[in-house]
């Protein structure tokens, strides 16, 4: 069917194999004996199989590695955070939803606190860091190839751990090099989810995005704060920053390392300000002047701080 359509098309991009979820990537839903360590799983065999075709044809048959992302993290009574849909939540409900993107590409991650952690067991207790896994099998097998995420939830769609959780995915999806994402919102009302979407993109309340070129950024307590960094290149010296704090605690960020100058303008999304906003956005907090190769920044409990400095 590929070469077909490549006959007809030869720009057309192709995805596959669309994984519903671990099992399909690790071991076809049992049919392989695949091991945490080895290169006996699906994608090594896929794409072993692709290169051989590819070579043959020509050129790739496929273009991006597809699979889908639900994220398997479970509270104290064994309710799956997808289904965590209060506008209430406990602590240890809203840590298991913000920390869950962290399965995405943490090598640290052991997934603490989740009641459940079947897939995490399953890989030998060790973290499940799924892209960086799939990312070195694909560079093993067929450098180039992309990857894509086309379903993924992370659950909290009426609370603030909804969109910290969301703007995280955002985060890690574009400093990842992902090529193509699609959040399948859930039944019901998934507002806050949304919101983590405007942490990036028309952040101001018009036009405003994240920059179209990332900027390397770690963090030294990534369990509290992350940060994602961009520039922008129609705009000289212009860097927008998106500081997630997932603690239960205020924290004091320093972001070093960055030549800035100009005006930092700040928004940002809090419990507080997000209730009873329809719909659930960003809020300008002030401006500040900005210079040298550092700012410092204080970020309320459970938050999401877009600095757009200009």
């Amino acid at each position: 069917m590929t070469k077909a359509i490549k006959d007809q098309f030869p720009n057309a991009i192709i995805f596959g194999p669309v994984h519903y979820g671990f099992q399909g990537i690790y071991n076809w839903q049992g049919e392989l004996a695949s091991t945490p360590s080895g290169t006996n799983w699906f994608p090594d065999k896929y794409l072993q199989a692709l290169k051989t075709a590819s070579t043959t044809y020509g050129r790739p048959l496929v273009d991006v590695y597809d699979f889908h992302w639900y994220a398997e993290d479970y509270d104290a009574s064994g309710t799956r955070i997808l289904n965590l849909n209060g506008t209430t939540l406990t602590d240890a409900q809203v840590q298991l939803i913000v920390q869950s993107p962290r399965n995405l590409w943490d090598p640290t991650f052991n997934d603490t606190g989740n009641s459940n952690p079947w897939i995490f067991q399953e890989l030998g207790s060790k973290p499940i860091n799924i892209l960086g896994r799939l990312q070195a099998k694909i560079d093993a097998e067929n450098p180039g190839m992309k990857i894509a995420v086309t379903e993924y939830e992370s659950g909290g769609w009426n609370h603030i751990a909804g969109t910290i959780a969301q703007a995280d995915n955002q985060g890690i999806f574009g400093s990842q090099g992902i090529f193509a994402a699609t959040l399948w919102p859930p039944n019901g009302t998934f507002d806050y989810a949304l919101a983590g979407f405007r942490a990036f993109r028309g952040f101001d309340g018009a036009n405003a995005n994240f920059g179209d070129t990332s900027l390397q950024a770690t963090s030294s307590n990534v369990q509290n704060v992350v940060v994602y960094a961009s520039k922008d290149s129609t705009r000289a010296g212009r860097v927008v920053l998106v500081a997630i704090n997932r603690s239960a605690s205020a924290q004091t960020t320093a972001i070093n390392g960055l030549t800035l100058s100009g005006t930092a303008f700040m928004y940002q999304m809090t419990a507080s300000s997000a209730q009873g906003q329809v719909p659930v956005r960003p809020v300008p907090i002030g401006q500040m002047p900005v210079s040298g190769s550092s700012v410092t920044l204080s970020l309320p409990a459970y938050s999401v701080t877009t600095i757009d400095v200009h």
